[in-house]
């Protein structure tokens, strides 16, 4: 886990509203038809440098409650569906970084996430801003996690 500042950035995707609870299930959880929509509807601009993100935003409350997510990229050759936007706020960060196979990379992670703000002590309090997952390569992803100055 390392602290970083960021500028804010805008995403292009499409978006759902979920919760934690409802992702732990395979018949409620709305991220992963999210991504194949996205995949088989969206082509992005890998060979200009072009990334996939997922951005969680328009948080209820904290862990436990419902949130937005938008499954996008930074810059879209073409899409069949229509595309909503959200940037990426401004501010400070904490990055995790996860390797392996998705989804089970993606799921390690964040469970190293929520142990770490739960712990006692933890020097940090998330921002319930915006947090987004990078993914660098197919078997690289980093988290991003807003915190509170």
């Amino acid at each position: 886990m390392s602290p970083v500042h960021l500028k804010a950035k805008s995403i292009f995707g499409l978006t759902a509203r979920t919760n934690n609870a409802a992702e732990m299930n395979p018949s409620t959880g709305k991220i992963g038809p999210l991504v194949h929509k996205f995949d088989s509807q969206v082509e992005v601009n890998y060979r200009e440098g072009a990334r996939v993100y997922s951005v969680y935003y328009n948080y209820e409350s904290d862990v436990t409650g419902d949130y937005s997510v938008l499954v996008g990229a930074d810059a879209v050759a073409s899409s069949s569906v229509e595309l909503s936007e959200i940037k990426i706020q401004e501010g400070d960060y904490l990055v995790f970084s996860g390797s392996g196979q998705v989804p089970q990379m993606v799921i390690e992670t964040w469970q190293k996430i929520w142990s770490y703000f739960a712990s006692p002590g933890c020097p940090h309090t998330r921002a319930y801003e915006t947090d987004f997952e990078f993914y660098k390569s197919q078997n690289h992803i980093e988290i991003y996690i807003g915190v509170k100055q």
